[in-house]
């Protein structure tokens, strides 16, 4: 049971005493979850933090790696190059003195996805729940949209996910609204499906980050230091967040990586949507498809295929408001 002054995201997590928050489409996603770690610290849970990756992993030494496709990414963890958000976040957790392992997945199809997710729930000597994150909200598309976003490495880990049936909470949070306009997702069609999901009870409502809380200002920290991190590179997503959550508005400018295109920062942005994962997996049309794949382009190709076999898709609606 939830009531007002306690949104059911955070209800059904209330007896969980060790939980995975693990970033579901790779970059920098395992920040959108951070909040909500740090929440979810101090009322009492070990929580641990995960990511899809799109780092180069295979350059680690044997040393980084608890399980294979598992890596441990502490703050003193080598890589070649210099795209790295797991260490940034790592040496971000080890300069407030929390916890400073973030575990990375490298990318692959689901079936090793799902092992390396098994291997490292062993690891951890189990837990009590997954809460897979999204910067963004095209985890949430079900697969007959006009615009799907950038669905591989979101399906990959949703699928995964899903197969964990011996996990006895499973959640999503997705936080982000908006931003994934410029990679075609129709926004008014993302909330279609959540309605459609609060038909089905997979629904788990919504809730926003405040500047003024103890996890929205660490959640700037942690956004700037990454910026600082990855200064040719920095991240659309959460730099857009990031803004919505200081109060600005509009074309917000924070990169170089935005010119030419127009930015709506706004309010919204920095409102968690929860779902029920197992609710937002039988949602989804195509997930069945993804289930022996061994490779993330095997995704890709089942995804198109799916979609090529539509007799037609649902077409972008006008917010009418």
């Amino acid at each position: 049971m939830f009531s007002l002054r306690e949104p059911a995201f955070f209800a059904r997590l209330r007896e969980a005493r060790r939980i995975l928050v693990a970033g579901a489409g790779g970059g920098f996603d395992v920040y959108a979850g951070l909040p909500l770690a740090l929440a979810l610290r101090s009322a009492g849970a070990e929580v641990h933090l995960a990511n899809l990756s799109f780092s180069d992993l295979y350059g680690l030494g044997p040393d980084s790696w608890v399980a294979e496709d598992v890596a441990a990414v502490r703050p003193d963890t080598p890589l070649r190059g210099d795209y790295f958000p797991e260490r940034s976040l790592a040496r971000w957790l080890n300069s407030r003195e929390l916890p400073d392992t973030v575990y990375a997945f490298p990318l692959t199809g689901v079936r090793p996805l799902r092992a390396a997710y098994r291997a490292l729930l062993e690891h951890l000597g189990g837990v009590d729940a997954v809460v897979l994150v999204d910067g963004g909200t095209d985890i949430l598309m079900r697969g007959d949209e006009s615009g799907l976003g950038t669905p591989e490495e979101d399906m990959a880990s949703l699928a995964a996910v899903a197969g964990l049936e011996e996990v006895p909470q499973r959640l999503v949070a997705c936080l982000g609204f908006g931003v994934d306009a410029h990679h075609g997702v129709n926004h008014s069609l993302v909330l279609e499906n959540l309605a459609a999901l609060d038909r089905a009870g997979g629904w788990l409502g919504a809730f926003s980050l405040p500047r003024e809380s103890p996890e929205g200002a660490a959640y700037l920290d942690a956004v700037a230091h990454a910026q600082s991190s990855h200064a040719s590179r920095p991240s659309i997503v959460h730099g857009s967040v990031a803004a919505a959550v200081r109060g600005e508005f509009g074309d917000v400018r924070f990169t170089e990586r935005t010119r030419g295109s127009e930015l709506f920062v706004n309010p919204l942005m920095t409102l968690y949507f929860c779902v029920d994962l197992p609710a937002l997996s039988r949602a989804n049309l195509f997930l069945d498809r993804l289930e022996d794949t061994v490779l993330m382009r095997q995704i890709s190709s089942a995804i198109t295929g799916f979609q090529d076999e539509l007799p037609r898709r649902r077409p972008p609606r006008t917010y009418p408001h």
